[in-house]
């Protein structure tokens, strides 16, 4: 069972979309295991999807609760999951797309928005969409509140050497 929500962006020439999607218990579940989570017991996307240039702009919200597996304690919690995310797509073969012609170096912008993400057709699959962000906001390396980590060193083993010298009494 794969989850999907294709919308084309010829729909979007009326205007601003907002689209709700809650992955229902079976896709949930596919999702927690692709995301290596333990369950997934609650998720719903809110996305606002408006025309930009020759495609679209989308921003949304998520919000869930996702269960994971503590990397200290081992111990299974849940924990509640919320985020906020914005991004451009546009259509194969539009001239606002980034080019890939790899010759030259490469200028980074850290206040620059993100560069928009190329579909292969024409048609938007907000799940697939929802489901990257998710991916995103999900803590790859969880830690249930309170759980701490004390490191205490192993004894270092005695030589046979030092064993014989107590024995002796030399080491006194």
């Amino acid at each position: 069972m794969s989850w999907s929500h294709p919308l084309s962006l010829a729909e979007l020439s009326r205007g601003a979309l907002n689209v709700r999607l809650e992955p229902d218990e079976a896709q949930r579940k596919v999702l927690a295991k692709s995301l290596g989570l333990v369950s997934m017991p609650s998720m719903s996307i809110q996305l606002t999807l408006r025309p930009w240039l020759d495609g679209a702009e989308i921003t949304g919200r998520l919000s869930g609760v996702v269960e994971q597996v503590c990397g200290i304690s081992l111990d299974r919690f849940e924990q509640p999951l919320e985020a906020e995310f914005d991004l451009r797509v546009v259509p194969a073969g539009s001239p606002n797309a980034p080019s890939e012609s790899g010759a030259g170096e490469i200028e980074l912008d850290l206040d620059a928005p993100d560069p928009p993400d190329v579909l292969e057709g024409d048609v938007v699959d907000l799940a697939a969409v929802a489901a990257e962000q998710l991916s995103l906001a999900v803590d790859p390396f969880p830690r249930k509140p309170g759980a701490t980590f004390e490191y205490v060193p192993d004894k270092p083993e005695e030589s046979p050497f030092a064993v014989l010298r107590k024995l002796k009494g030399e080491g006194e």
